[in-house]
């Protein structure tokens, strides 16, 4: 706001505030002039600043351990025991797991493999890894891991016969939710029953190509 005003005392600027004496002040909007006698001062007062409000962006969101399991369920025109050794073949899951872009077997140690996940979704690329070892398998019938080190996660697929040439694949997954994609909870779990989904559909084409292209002994464990 700008003011004008004619004086006979000289004016006095003290920490933001105008004191005078013997003045009139009235309010001229627009205006950047103080008249002084003859003199044409240029004088602004300046409005009281309010003090800025303090924000809390800066502090870690750390949320609660969330767990989630995620369970798919296919049929695969393969037997049982055809399906089972094309799962142990881990170092292939990336050719038809959608989100897993590299799983390496340790050398020494068979039964640990080191896992990468990359996959874009809600609205960012996200990237994982983690040290899985295989527990003891049940053949033709059940493998399961669970994670040593980085993302924490654990599962399971089983295969029940159907027949002489087909099975019933069941995998389950229960992983615990990354910090990063906390606020997404609710929708992360259908999410990765999809993408699970998708990773069988593929297991099932991947397999039964195999199936056809391989011998039979050496698909069966033999």
């Amino acid at each position: 706001m700008y003011w004008t005003a004619t004086v006979g005392k000289p004016w006095l600027w003290n920490h933001a505030n105008l004191y005078k004496s013997d003045c009139k002040l009235q309010p001229l909007k627009g205006s950047t002039q103080l008249r002084c006698k003859s003199e044409l001062l240029l004088f602004r007062v300046p409005r009281p600043r309010s003090r800025p409000r303090r924000h809390c962006n800066n502090v870690a969101f750390t949320p609660t351990m969330q767990i989630q399991d995620s369970s798919v369920k296919m049929e695969v025109d393969v037997p049982a025991s055809v399906a089972y050794q094309c799962y142990l073949d881990r170092e292939s899951i990336p050719q038809w797991m959608p989100f897993i872009s590299s799983v390496k077997v340790v050398e020494d140690k068979p039964d640990l493999s080191r896992w990468t996940l990359k996959y874009t979704a809600f609205g960012r690329d996200i990237q994982f890894s983690w040290l899985a070892r295989n527990l003891q398998p049940i053949p033709n019938q059940k493998i399961h891991w669970r994670s040593l080190e980085g993302l924490p996660n654990s599962g399971a697929v089983r295969f029940f016969p159907k027949g002489p040439s087909s099975c019933l694949i069941e995998l389950t997954v229960s992983y615990e939710v990354p910090q990063i994609l906390a606020p997404v909870a609710s929708a992360l779990q259908p999410f990765l029953q999809s993408l699970l989904l998708q990773g069988l559909e593929r297991f099932s084409n991947f397999t039964k190509s195999r199936y056809q292209t391989q011998p039979p002994d050496l698909l069966h464990g033999s």
